[in-house]
């Protein structure tokens, strides 16, 4: 015998077991109604013979309603048989519309979820520590699926022409006309020009930075009048000329930078005001100065080592996302499961927070069962109607076929005791 072969339904060996017990009964029943009738009906054979007769014609009468619902009894073309066969697109129909109205009828639903409180059922199982981390736990094991799924060289193709074209798309000089529009805002502007100025001083007040000016000013002396320098070495080194001198110079740039700080109104910070406000402007309403920053972004665009980088994006957030994910102690899945955790004690703690979510859930669940009642309805309706009948007669039979083999049982000895009542009525009105 195959092992790969399908496993007999015991429900066919019980259904045939019980068939061939009631054909015994029926044959037992024709059996006595012969063997009473070959002893004359005298005595107690008539009451046998009453028996008999009246059970084999119940056996017969709920056989041949049994068998009609599934077939033509024997093959004839007696009307009203093979009922469901013949039926199945009203079955189809009237099974489609029971489901409907009784389980998919909107109000009754709606009462039951009212009743249910899925906002306070939903509070209580994510306040559980242990189901918000095994719902963070799930979740961290699905992100790694998808990361395996998902193939990094469309992604990374996606990622850059996305980046590329959302930049090559963007207005940098407005952009930057706004930026620096914000920048002026409560004079902002002054207080970064102010700081400039503080480092610029900073630096000018360093003595390494005094050093390299005073090394510059003795080359370009050498450099621009040798002779000068020459004649200058004669009276006092050069190098000491170049010190005295960056140090002028700086005293001197330090002291125009103080000043700059401290007036307000300084011609300089004026200049810098109507310089910015006119080049803010320009940004702003200029297309020839928009289309050098065009020009420029496009450049940058264009630039390999930016091409590089945007390719690359993908493979760092991949990366980055897998070491995450990958470990008991994930960011993401701590951040999720406490989460989690907040909107549990969030709906535990605000009633009105509940209430509004009942709202939410009793109002997409009724436009919901509003669509799909139709929908659902169809689908079982058609689906029915395109079950091959045999197919359908044969599951159908194998269902209910035990329960109605014992419709036969009755039917016989229900008959059988009719029989003797009717006997036993005749032999009384005789008396």
């Amino acid at each position: 015998m195959n092992s790969s072969a399908p496993a007999a339904d015991p429900r066919r060996a019980q259904l045939r077991r019980l068939k061939t017990i009631a054909l015994l009964m029926l044959a037992a029943m024709l059996a006595g109604f012969i063997v009473s009738h070959l002893h004359g009906e005298r005595g107690i054979w008539a009451w046998v013979s009453a028996f008999c007769e009246a059970a084999a014609v119940g056996a017969l009468a709920d056989w041949f309603a049994v068998v009609a619902l599934f077939r033509r009894p024997l093959g004839l073309p007696i009307p009203h048989t093979a009922i469901i066969p013949r039926s199945k697109a009203r079955i189809a129909d009237s099974l489609a519309v029971f489901v409907r109205d009784q389980f998919l009828e909107p109000q009754a639903l709606l009462a039951r979820l009212q009743v249910f409180d899925p906002a306070s059922r939903l509070g209580s199982w994510l306040a559980d520590p242990a189901r918000s981390r095994l719902l963070a736990d799930m979740a961290r094991g699905w992100a790694l699926q998808a990361l395996d799924f998902l193939d990094e060289a469309a992604v990374r193709r996606s990622i850059q022409g996305f980046v590329v074209e959302q930049l090559r798309q963007w207005n940098a000089a407005a952009t930057a006309g706004e930026l620096l529009g914000l920048l002026t805002a409560d004079n902002r502007h002054q207080r970064v020009l102010d700081e400039g100025l503080t480092r610029i001083s900073r630096w000018m007040d360093n003595e390494a930075v005094k050093q390299r000016a005073s090394e510059l000013i003795v080359r370009y002396i050498q450099r621009e009048w040798p002779k000068l320098a020459s004649t200058v070495n004669w009276v006092k080194p050069i190098d000491e000329i170049g010190d005295s001198l960056a140090e002028r110079m700086a005293h001197a740039v330090l002291a125009e930078l103080q000043q700059i700080l401290a007036e307000p109104e300084h011609p300089l910070r004026k200049d810098y005001e109507v310089w910015l406000g006119d080049y803010i402007q320009r940004l702003r309403h200029d297309p020839a100065l928009a289309e050098k920053v065009e020009q420029l972004k496009q450049q940058v665009i264009d630039h390999p080592a930016v091409q590089d980088y945007v390719q690359g994006l993908w493979a760092r957030i991949h990366a980055s996302l897998r070491a995450d994910l990958s470990s008991e102690d994930s960011a993401l899945a701590g951040h999720l499961r406490r989460s989690l955790a907040k909107v549990g004690q969030a709906l535990q703690d605000d009633p009105s927070l509940r209430e509004a979510l009942n709202q939410h859930l009793m109002d997409g669940a009724e436009r919901l069962t509003s669509r799909l009642r139709e929908g659902v309805t169809t689908h079982i309706a058609q689906t029915v109607k395109g079950w091959d009948e045999r197919h359908l007669v044969e599951q159908l039979e194998l269902s209910v076929g035990r329960d109605l083999q014992f419709i036969r049982f009755n039917g016989t000895l229900v008959g059988g005791l009719i029989g003797l009542l009717l006997h036993a009525l005749t032999v009384w009105m005789r008396l």
